[in-house]
């Protein structure tokens, strides 16, 4: 394959992977929805983490091949990353801020590059360095103003959730020669069977709405974006991968304050600010001459 081919290539994994962010960044349109808000706040965050998991299981089922179903012991960390990343994420949305919990689940942007140098081998870039410290002054400059004594917990339990968001990726990347659509739906039916214990329990009803409402975000938030995101990590190391997928937490304020009003402070503001400084600095000013080369992504 030839140079521009390699970039041509790059280029288009990048994108899907934006792509794959900005259907993420959806979640906070969907949940501050009059639906899901007549919902009482105690129950709603279990009940949304569990039915959105397994409807987008549903929705990637038939795109599952039989003939390229197949276990390996990878998938068991895999499993644990991605059920850990879901419940822990759930249960700082219920302890600490919307706004702290998203972004410091994204501090797992830093957590990728480690990892990914750790286990798979993948060179660190000065440019990543830099750009990394950047979104990470973002970041907390974000979350330094909730966090507080009352949202400590939470905090803390979102920036777990940024660990474990991290090893998804490492884990997507280990296991890229398998089926994406194989990998994703079990990590969803998995975290729904997770969760469900505890949301099956609540006795809460839903309208037929807000199943409907359910379902269209598990499909269109949470199914499809993984889906995309696990075919464009066979070609975009992790490092650039968590770098792009801040987008999401960027886009979700945007689109909540667009559609139902939910004003936007001035400190996520420049945070998000400093976000977009450091992706510049990455892909602009770093932008690397071609695709890494594979046995520098993996053993």
């Amino acid at each position: 394959m030839s140079q521009s081919d390699d970039r041509g290539k790059l280029f288009r994994a990048r994108m899907l992977v934006l792509l794959a962010a900005v259907l993420w960044s959806l979640s906070g349109l969907f949940v501050k929805s009059p639906p899901f808000l007549s919902i009482p706040e105690t129950p709603r965050g279990l009940i949304l983490a569990c039915y959105r998991v397994f409807f987008a299981g549903l929705f990637l089922l038939p795109f599952v091949k039989i003939n390229r179903i197949r276990w390996r012991p990878g998938l068991i960390p895999l499993l644990i990353a991605f059920a850990s990343m879901n419940f822990l994420f759930m249960i700082a949305m219920t302890k600490t801020s919307a706004a702290a919990a998203i972004f410091l689940q994204n501090t797992s942007v830093a957590w990728a590059m480690l990892f990914g140098f750790l286990f798979l081998k993948e060179r660190i870039e000065r440019g990543s360095i830099l750009s990394i410290l950047i979104v990470m002054a973002g970041i907390f400059f974000i979350v330094m103003a909730d966090w507080s004594g009352k949202n400590f917990t939470g905090n803390l339990i979102a920036l777990m959730s940024g660990i474990a968001y991290a090893l998804v990726v490492i884990f997507f990347r280990v296991l890229r020669e398998e089926h994406p659509a194989w990998l994703v739906t079990l990590c969803l039916f998995v975290s729904a069977a997770v969760v469900a214990p505890w949301a099956l329990t609540l006795g809460h009803s839903l309208s037929g709405t807000q199943f409907a409402l359910i379902a269209l975000m598990g499909v269109i938030q949470m199914g499809t974006p993984y889906l995309i995101f696990s075919h464009a990590v066979k070609t975009v190391n992790s490092q650039e991968a968590a770098l792009l997928v801040l987008a999401e937490p960027i886009l979700n304020p945007i689109w909540v304050w667009i559609f139902w009003g939910e004003t936007v402070s001035i400190t996520t503001l420049v945070g998000c600010s400093l976000i977009v400084l450091g992706l510049a600095v990455r892909f602009l000013i770093f932008r690397p001459k071609r695709m890494p080369d594979p046995e520098n992504c993996q053993r």
